[in-house]
């Protein structure tokens, strides 16, 4: 009858009532698990009651589950417009994941029922604000200004703390600025609640990619692109990433083979690829200053060991080879500065022998350089240097330059002196050991300077040179007695 429906109907609003006192009970102790259960037997018992859904949305928004809230409040809203509790809270649903427009419409619409409702007033300027920040973000990365994005999109999900996109965007942009790290932690958090999201598999894949883990970069690029067939980004990221390694593999084939100028152009070619990638392009320099090395191309080969440290400070092998391409030019203090800087980021055997063998040449090499004196290599021959010493003390012979003006006089006779000196040292055996090893020979032998580079000519020639001696009236007999001396050299 009528009456047994209605009694039966009043009897459900009690269970229903009864269900949702118990519900706020467990709201109060913030046992939202056990409230939500409560909200939705009540739900069940009278589903056209807009509180229940209102006071569900709020357990759903304790328990982060924001989405779900969203449908309650929404739907509660519809069951009664004139709920100003069901606005508020479709409001604030909508701002926690990230539709500021949508939520400023829900809070004018209790501002309409309540003008003067303080909390609607300021969620309006929250929503606002999201705006503002996401047209800056807008703008910042068009820029390329990521650490501007960055840090709109931490204002943002001060409101916005449910938004995907606006973490994702945030994720990607650390990826962009280098701090993997960070870019995988936010990335992750989206993939534990949305294992499907082909934004935030994009940016793991893009934060390994930029490691130059490439071939787990692209698993992820794929991985994003069946959750989300036209997200364009991961397409043009994945097709980079194989053709960088392409690339990449096909240079280090050619070096391996002795093609060095194949692997110079295939090195360059791959840094064309993509400019963001700074640690594979850190190695595609450095490699291409290896083979820039085997060329002779030395300048080359230090500018690319810069680049590839200004794009990797940590970059051990680059600043190898950089020093060894100073070392090759002579460049003593450079070379000595980057093993400085090895040998402090990794204490090694080797390093320390690297840097203390440059810190010798460096000591060496403000020294007078008596091989470059005579004109001989540093590996010279004993036959050799007394070649060259001949040579060169028959060029620079005071007796010779008599008649030129006093300044080249004065210059000859210095040069004629560094060649007696320089042949001293390299041919004693042991004071050019002493000498080739970085010992100051002054120490030893008394004062270079003291000794008499007449006496040495006279020596070695056999005669002559002496006092009063002059060249030009005996050069015949010098040359004579040179070739008499000829089974010495």
């Amino acid at each position: 009858t009528v009456f047994e429906k209605k009694c039966d109907l009043w009897l459900k609003m009690e269970e229903a009532e009864s269900f949702k006192e118990q519900g706020n009970a467990y709201y109060i102790k913030k046992d939202y698990s056990e409230a939500f259960n409560y909200y939705t037997k009540a739900i069940d018992m009278c589903p056209k009651n807009a509180s229940y859904y209102g006071n569900r949305a709020a357990t759903l928004m304790m328990l982060s589950r924001h989405r779900e809230a969203l449908e309650d409040s929404q739907q509660a809203v519809r069951l009664d417009d004139t709920f100003m509790k069901g606005h508020l809270r479709e409001g604030k649903c909508h701002l926690s994941l990230g539709n500021a427009m949508a939520a400023s419409r829900c809070f004018h619409r209790v501002l309409e029922l309540e003008p003067d409702n303080s909390q609607a007033q300021q969620e309006v300027k929250n929503a606002d604000s999201v705006l503002e920040y996401e047209k800056m973000a807008e703008i910042g990365f068009e820029k390329h200004d990521f650490r501007m994005v960055v840090f709109c999109m931490d204002r943002a999900l001060e409101s916005a703390s449910a938004c995907h996109r606006f973490k994702v965007l945030k994720a990607e942009c650390l990826a962009m600025l280098g701090r993997y790290p960070e870019a995988q932690s936010v990335a992750s958090d989206i993939l534990r609640m949305d294992a499907t999201n082909g934004d935030a598999l994009y940016v793991r894949g893009l934060c390994l990619y930029y490691e130059d883990c490439i071939d787990k970069a692209v698993q992820f690029f794929v991985q994003a692109l069946r959750m989300a067939p036209d997200h364009e980004k991961a397409r043009l990221a994945c097709r980079n990433a194989k053709a960088l390694k392409a690339k990449k593999e096909d240079g280090n084939k050619a070096f391996k083979d002795g093609n060095y100028d194949a692997a110079y152009e295939l090195y360059s070619e791959a840094l064309t690829i993509d400019p963001n990638n700074i640690k594979t392009n850190a190695k595609l320099f450095c490699n291409r200053g290896t083979v820039g090395s085997k060329l002779k191309k030395i300048d080359q080969a230090i500018e690319d060991c810069t680049k590839a440290v200004k794009l990797d400070e940590t970059y051990i092998k680059a600043y190898l080879r950089r020093a060894q391409c100073y070392m090759d030019k002579e460049e003593y203090d450079e070379a000595v500065r980057d093993y400085e800087k090895v040998y402090q980021t990794e204490k090694t055997k080797e390093h320390k022998h690297l840097l203390k063998n440059a810190q010798l040449e460096l000591k060496k090499s403000k020294r007078k350089d008596y091989y470059k004196v005579l004109g001989v290599d540093k590996d010279a021959t004993e036959d050799e240097i007394k070649k060259a010493y001949r040579k060169r003390a028959l060029m620079h012979h005071p007796d010779r330059h008599s008649s030129a003006s006093a300044e080249i006089q004065k210059e000859e006779e210095k040069k004629f002196k560094e060649v007696g000196e320089a042949f001293t040292v390299l041919s004693d055996p042991k004071k050019k050991s002493r000498y080739d090893s970085g010992h100051d020979l002054e120490d030893d032998t008394g004062n270079m300077g003291d000794f008499d580079a007449n006496n040495i000519f006279k020596a070695f020639f056999g005669g002559g040179g002496g006092q009063g001696y002059s060249f030009e009236a005996n050069q015949c007999m010098y040359t004579n007695s040179c070739r008499k001396q000829q089974y010495f050299f």
